[in-house]
């Protein structure tokens, strides 16, 4: 029994005299899921965004995009009409028409229902959420299925570009297929902040085209469109919202207003069909900058993003 006690001795000494394991390294980009439906994002500790999914919404959203400011370029709902454009959440997946089912507004029958996290990562080069969604009619009639990927990616001096990769499948009620009808809204909305709105902060609204604000940039066609002003009395501000060359409408139709709304149309010219067999593999940017970028600086920017590569395959455990 002694010895027993002496080798068992023996060997907790040696375990606490060994060097301890050296700790792994901290991802700069990590996901931290929270209560109540939501995951946010974190760059060395600091939140820049949250995806917020709880079944008491009509559709999932991020909420708010930080920038080199500290401060959220994004806001929710109209600042005028906070009743009328309550599904102006910031940043938003929707569809005014799909199979002759409104999605778009708070008021319509369809709703966007989460599915399920498919997996959250974490690196120094970015922070990934992928989660699986279901859009329904009244009857709870699956129209749509849909994977989305969200990723974070961050730069220099406090900016950052998030990529929102889509695909869209029928679902079992859509036997012969998806049909998004003709509108300018859908399939990507942005509200940008008060202050940042043409009308209300005195900012500025420029297209890949060189055209400037609702006037020159309303339901045109442009690779991207930029929304930038004041967000605090001494620093600016904005959101690029980047349409990438593989979706089947680019360059996109855009629906921008002084008022702080913009988001680029998938189906502005026409009915656009999914067929029951097919997806439809969908790419949006939106580059959350610090100041008034040029038409060059966002060219140089709107090239980085096509060359960026698809998702990564899951890691196996």
């Amino acid at each position: 029994m002694l010895l027993h006690v002496a080798a068992y001795t023996l060997l907790v000494l040696g375990q606490l005299s060994a060097d301890p394991p050296a700790p792994k390294p901290v991802p700069a980009m990590q996901v931290l899921p929270l209560p109540q439906s939501q995951a946010a994002v974190e760059w060395n500790g600091r939140e820049i965004s949250r995806y917020y999914f709880g079944s008491e919404n009509r559709r999932m959203y991020l909420f708010p995009l930080i920038g080199p400011s500290g401060k959220s370029h994004t806001r929710m709902g109209h600042p005028r009409d906070p009743n009328g454009h309550s599904h102006h959440n910031s940043v938003w997946i929707s569809h005014h028409d799909v199979n002759g089912v409104g999605f778009w507004n708070d008021q319509t029958k369809g709703r966007i229902v989460h599915k399920r996290v498919s997996r959250y990562e974490d690196t120094d080069a970015q922070a990934l959420i992928e989660v699986e969604n279901t859009w329904v009619d009244e009857a709870n009639h699956k129209l749509l299925e849909e994977t989305r990927a969200m990723r974070f990616l961050p730069q220099n001096n406090g900016e950052w570009l998030l990529i929102i990769d889509l695909l869209l499948t029928p679902g079992a009620a859509a036997k012969d297929g998806v049909t998004f009808g003709k509108t300018p809204f859908g399939i990507i909305g942005v509200r940008m902040a008060k202050t940042i709105g043409v009308h209300d902060g005195g900012g500025r609204i420029l297209n890949s085209e060189g055209a400037v604000n609702e006037a020159g940039v309303f339901w045109k066609k442009a690779r991207w469109v930029d929304y930038s002003g004041p967000i605090t009395q001494n620093e600016s501000g904005g959101v690029t919202l980047f349409d990438h060359p593989m979706n089947p409408s680019h360059p996109s139709h855009f629906h921008v207003r002084d008022d702080g709304w913009m988001g680029a149309c998938l189906s502005y010219e026409g009915p656009r069909t999914i067929k029951a067999d097919e997806t439809l593999k969908l790419r949006y940017g939106l580059w959350v900058h610090g100041s008034l970028q040029d038409k060059a600086a966002i060219d140089e920017q709107f090239a980085a993003f096509v060359k960026v590569g698809d998702v990564p395959e899951k890691k196996a455990k």
